[in-house]
């Protein structure tokens, strides 16, 4: 039996097919006001009576608002249209400039967004101002500004907390509709991932956090050391804070323009701990620092080499575990210097190669480019063409295979015939804008496509023979196509090619759409490729 299934190109696309089917059916976008990760929801019981003296202060109770967005999620399964809306709340603070800071998570993708003043009866319409998804933080402006005359911006504290500081948090979580304030101690400050490859300083505490305080104030002897976003699954009282460290990164990128990220290196590192590892690297016992595994690029005039050892980064020296001293208390991972240390585009670091020191000039960048990238707050692209539909693969496309009882399953048969989807997961494109163009769903009910498998989740390899780059190039190549058919071919092992006549899939497509309610035959941007076609 495995020798027929493996021998019938039909049968794998069909598995796969089907397996895909049943566990997209509906795709659904996480709710947000349950935490972004690193965060997984769970019930979160009361934290232990703390030692905490702080007493809620009614003057900033009034610089708190409660958030309330009406979101429509895109369906990166069917792309021409969008997720039924959803109803969330979270929690925001008046900050200068007459403006509100809350999570990105709370109002990404909001058609409608409303806040609402503590102990207040009334709504005020808001719209998002500036959004970082990666350090979740966005901020809002009212249409009211007057709601400002009576609600003053909260206090923002410079340091960093210290470990064991009496904390409480402010928010609207569920359970109720008022002021919420619960009391614990800051456990714990890292440099951590908080969203793909985007790290930064996150505080740990031990007071209860629920979905609803997203967005809210974590208050240390009266003033905001970072707002509450996220939480540990299945863990008891350990939530997580945005420090107004990373806060005023972003307020301050906002006085420049727009919010592009934060400085970062790419490089892959390992740490130099293991006395083998010392010895084959001829080491002096006096040097420390922390291992280039993988270079961020392979250019010769990068920087750093495979081997290398960054002992500083700046004045400040790396331990044998890639962390660096903060202060008397506080180790955290050497990355977290970027940001501070970062100009023009570059951070200084000695280094140690081949037994020599040297200090070189590290260019960083904000973004890692990936060729299954994030929407970022965008709604997918598509093209439909026929009974097919069209799509780049992003990782919320992407991330459905991960969800549900069947998902197993489907990764090791995507795995086992070699989907791009999964095989190219971490790649860099190989070329300025590769990216993988994905059949997003299964096909609409019409003849043109009997005797076909299923294609949804398969990555299109050539159309006519041409290898194709990105979407829009996909509908470059069905423009401008003069042959009697169009061949699709796919990225995997036991696929099938598919062939169509080109009259025929061009005539079928307006009817195709109709009589599955999809008005728009493209995104905006392949709807503009298409427009070009010569008359």
């Amino acid at each position: 039996m495995h020798s027929k299934v493996a021998r019938s190109p039909k049968i794998l696309t069909l598995l796969t097919a089907l397996a895909l089917a049943a566990l997209f059916l509906p795709a659904r976008a996480a709710d947000p006001e349950t935490p972004p990760p690193p965060a997984t929801p769970a019930p979160v019981s009361a934290p232990a009576p703390t030692a905490a003296k702080e007493v809620p202060s009614p003057a900033l109770e009034n610089s708190l608002v409660k958030v309330f967005s009406t979101i429509r999620f895109p369906d990166p399964y069917k792309p021409w249209t969008k997720q039924a809306p959803t109803e969330v709340t979270g929690s925001g603070v008046v900050i200068d400039g007459k403006r509100i800071l809350t999570n990105a998570h709370v109002v990404n993708y909001a058609g409608q967004i409303q806040v609402q003043a503590n102990q207040a009866g009334d709504k005020v319409s808001a719209t998002v101002e500036s959004i970082a998804i990666g350090i979740d933080l966005a901020v809002l402006k009212l249409d009211d500004e007057s709601f400002f005359d009576t609600h003053p911006p909260i206090a923002r504290e410079k340091r960093l907390p210290e470990i064991k500081d009496a904390v409480m948090v402010y928010g609207y979580p569920t359970g109720g509709s008022t002021l919420s304030i619960t009391k614990g101690i800051v456990s714990r400050i890292e440099f951590s991932v908080y969203h793909s490859s985007l790290a930064g300083l996150r505080i740990q505490i031990d007071a209860a956090i629920n979905p609803g305080n997203s967005g809210g104030p974590a208050i240390v002897d009266g003033k905001m050391i970072g707002l509450a976003f996220s939480r540990l699954g299945e863990a008891e009282n350990i939530g997580y804070i945005i420090p107004c460290e990373e806060i005023d990164l972003f307020l301050d990128a906002l006085t420049h323009g727009a919010y592009q990220g934060k400085p970062a290196s790419f490089d892959e590192t390992q740490t130099l701990e293991n006395p083998a590892l010392r010895v084959y690297l001829k080491l002096d016992k006096s040097v420390e620092g922390v291992i280039i595994h993988q270079p961020a690029d392979t250019d010769p005039d990068y920087p750093l080499k495979e081997w290398d050892v960054i002992t500083r980064i700046g004045d400040v020296p790396i331990d044998d575990q890639g962390m660096i001293k903060i202060n008397r208390e506080l180790r955290v991972r050497f990355n977290y210097m970027i940001q501070k240390l970062a100009q023009n585009g570059k951070v200084p670091l000695t280094i140690v190669r081949a037994g020599q020191e040297m200090k070189v000039e590290l260019p960083v960048h904000n973004k890692r480019a990936t060729i299954i990238p994030e929407l970022e707050g965008a709604y997918p692209s598509y093209f439909v063409y026929g009974p097919i539909v069209f799509s780049e693969a992003t990782t919320e496309y992407v991330g459905g295979f991960l969800r549900g009882t069947k998902a197993a399953g489907l990764v090791f048969m995507m795995s086992f015939v070699g989907n791009p989807l999964l095989t190219r997961g971490g790649d860099k494109p190989a070329f300025e804008g590769e990216r993988l163009v994905v059949v997003s769903s299964p096909f609409f009910p019409h003849k043109l496509a009997q005797g076909y498998g299923n294609p949804m989740g398969q990555v299109v390899d050539t159309v006519n023979g041409i290898p194709i780059k990105n979407l829009n190039h996909l509908v470059e190549v069905l423009r401008d196509a003069k042959d009697e058919f169009i061949t699709i071919a796919f990225k995997t092992r036991g696929g099938e090619t598919m062939v169509f006549r080109r009259t025929e899939i061009l005539a079928a497509t307006e009817e195709i759409m109709t009589d599955n309610g999809v008005r728009m035959q493209g995104s905006p941007d392949t709807l503009a490729t298409w427009a070009k076609k010569e008359k």
